[in-house]
């Protein structure tokens, strides 16, 4: 026996090779399990015991799903990549499990081999409070880019939906202590993203996955031996293979987001595509397989 205590399997760096270029999971926190009824309320632990697969790592013995906040980071093309950046510390949020967070995050970057200042690019699936936080970090009264030296990517539909809205308090404030400081230092890039989607790098594929808000994207990454899609928030939990109609309690358009998780699952389905999930718990990764008139996750755990 060492002296020392191990890491448990959570706290091990999550990494998937894709030949050229190896994806790193960052993470930040593990969501309470309230989130899981509250987000998505059709998963049900009857409809959860019909899934024998999600359990023990999806879902808890009473069919509670976990769920998890964090990042992809990977290096390809010349480039160093963040793929959303989680809920972000010290920041007024009106989610008590996200209000004035303290995690490990920026420690986690750094023990991946990716410091803040290396950071290249930042690319944002969706502009929701859990997806931009660690965009800024506070220096002093100020929220100052956490990625000085990084573009900020996300689709101009996006954008220009919630520039169109009237938000509510808790919004307006992610938005001037998250999004704006960006912005305003010029750092943010939108990106037009047509149907077929967009390559930003040459291993680097934008895909437009609408529903969950108006200019969500997925982002593809194609490797040398292997592909991969980092799913954003078109899906929060393997539960929604078992039925891509269910859908979170905060989809703008339910019905779009339904074609999309159809759409997706479809295309992904018995390939060696991985889905890389941005709230699912470790293993995170796995492959879509047909079961049924539905799917299945088969996780990949390269842990």
């Amino acid at each position: 026996m060492h002296h020392h205590s191990t890491p448990s399997a959570s706290s091990t760096p999550a990494t998937w090779d894709l030949g050229d270029l190896t994806v790193h999971r960052i993470d930040e926190v593990a969501l309470p399990p309230q989130t899981g009824p509250w987000l998505l309320p059709a998963a049900t632990p009857d409809v959860v015991a019909q899934a024998p697969w999600l359990r023990p790592d999806f879902a808890d013995e009473a069919g509670i799903l976990r769920l998890s906040s964090h990042s992809f980071a990977f290096s390809v093309d010349g480039l160093r990549v963040l793929v959303d950046t989680g809920i972000g510390n010290g920041k007024p949020r009106a989610n008590p499990a996200w209000n004035n967070l303290d995690s490990d995050y920026l420690a986690h970057l750094d023990a991946a081999g990716f410091p803040p200042q290396s950071i290249d690019l930042v690319i944002l699936t969706h502009l929701h409070t859990d997806h931009v936080g660690w965009n800024t970090s506070a220096d002093g009264a100020t929220w100052k880019p956490t990625f000085p030296h990084a573009r900020y990517l996300t689709a101009r539909t996006e954008w220009n939906h919630w520039a169109a809205v009237d938000m509510d308090e808790a919004r307006k404030q992610m938005f001037r202590d998250s999004v704006h400081p960006i912005k305003d230092a010029g750092l943010l890039d939108l990106i037009d993203i047509p149907a077929e989607g967009t390559d930003i790098a040459p291993s680097i594929r934008l895909v437009p996955t609408p529903g969950h808000t108006p200019g969500h994207l997925a982002v593809e990454l194609r490797g040398r031996t292997s592909t991969a899609l980092i799913t954003g928030d078109c899906l929060h939990h393997p539960v929604q293979l078992l039925d891509p109609t269910m859908g979170s309690c905060v989809d703008t358009d339910p019905d779009q987001a339904t074609a999309t998780r159809r759409h997706l699952l479809a295309a992904l389905a018995d390939t060696d595509t991985l889905l890389l999930g941005t709230h699912f718990p470790a293993p995170t990764g796995g492959l879509v397989r047909s079961h049924g008139d539905s799917y299945r996750l088969l996780p990949l755990t390269r842990e």
